[in-house]
């Protein structure tokens, strides 16, 4: 058996060496690998590009759709709030506006664009009012397909795909209005929905509840699947967090751009002859829990379920049509294409 010798050979830098660490540390760990640092590629990589998301709210006017993103933000995102002009007036039809802004905390950079809908809900004929904004959505599906089909593509794609859907439900206290049930049914099945409960102190803390389990099992009963959704959920850790989620929506929301002091503390409130209803206590309200599901825990939950299931669906969608299209173009009997495409 012959005996094999390894040459000497100069040994691959630490990984710490790259980037500008002494050499000369404690002793290295022959069994370490280091895959483990492909977390930290990531991040810097992440860090350097920055995130978008892009939240649409829907509701009629005077619920408080403004002062919530406002309040979810801690800044004037609003286009309200940035395009401040003389009392605007309701439109006759539904409007679709946005308005972006780059935000920055703690090194993480991020652009956010907020997509409003003027006039929905406001008139006396109000059917159809969801269409207007089911355009917009797949508008921007269709102008994310055609800069990906590009032969001569984009290294980053501009992503304005609604990641979100804030619906605002008036806080009757009875059920869900025809409208409501209508545009949820419609919207869940392209874009993430999160319905809330606008200004959910003008409901006692019994009239809250009661309204909460009527909209859940509505929702329910018109097969509506808003966010998150059940079947979407990756692992028992997620369905786990996620049932908890479900057992809340929708979120009973107070907004407030108003900061007040509390037994010696500065917090965000309303200010009522009762006392001041802090929004970010949740034994007054739900806000905080509203905040930390698209902020903090599942945002890029929320934009990888825009990419991968509701975004694909359109995209298979638009290039089964434009396949079919063809083939009749091409004078290829249809029951072919059907058997290709299985």
């Amino acid at each position: 058996m012959s005996e094999v010798t390894v040459p000497d050979v100069a040994m691959p830098p630490a990984a710490g060496a790259l980037y500008g660490e002494k050499a000369g540390g404690p002793a290295v760990d022959f069994s370490y690998v280091g895959i483990d640092a492909i977390l930290e590629q990531m991040r810097r990589k992440a860090m350097k590009q920055g995130f978008e998301l892009n939240i649409m709210v829907v509701g009629q006017s005077g619920l408080g759709k403004s002062t919530l993103m406002n309040t979810l933000f801690k800044s004037k995102v609003s286009r309200k709030s940035v395009l401040a002009t003389v009392q605007e007036k309701i439109p006759k039809t539904v409007e679709i506006k946005s308005i972006s802004h780059d935000i920055e905390e703690k090194g993480v950079r991020m652009k956010l664009t907020v997509i409003d809908t003027p006039g929905f809900g406001d008139q006396i004929n109000n059917e159809n009012c969801w269409q207007p904004i089911m355009k917009f959505i797949n508008d921007q599906y269709e102008a994310y397909l055609q800069e990906e089909i590009n032969i001569d593509r984009k290294k980053r794609i501009p992503d304005s795909r609604v990641h979100c859907c804030i619906y605002f439900i008036p806080p009757t206290g009875h059920c869900l209005r025809p409208l409501d049930v209508e545009f949820m049914r419609r919207l869940s099945k392209v874009v993430n929905i999160v319905p809330v409960i606008a200004k959910a102190d003008t409901l006692t803390l019994e009239e809250r509840d009661f309204f909460k389990k009527k909209i859940r099992e509505e929702l329910r009963a018109n097969g509506i699947d808003v966010y998150p959704q059940k079947e979407f959920d990756e692992d028992a850790e997620d369905r786990m967090i996620n049932e908890k989620i479900r057992e809340m929506i929708p979120f009973a929301v107070v907004g407030s751009d108003q900061e007040y002091q509390v037994n010696g503390r500065r917090l965000l409130g309303r200010k009522t002859k009762w006392g001041t209803i802090e929004v970010e206590n949740i034994s007054h309200c739900e806000f905080a829990y509203l905040r930390d599901l698209l902020i903090r825990t599942h945002m890029q939950n929320i934009k990888d379920i825009t990419s991968s299931i509701h975004y694909e669906m359109y995209r298979v969608r638009r290039l089964n049509e434009n396949n079919t299209v063809l083939a009749h173009a091409n004078g290829i009997p249809e029951h072919h294409l059907a058997a290709h495409e299985m």
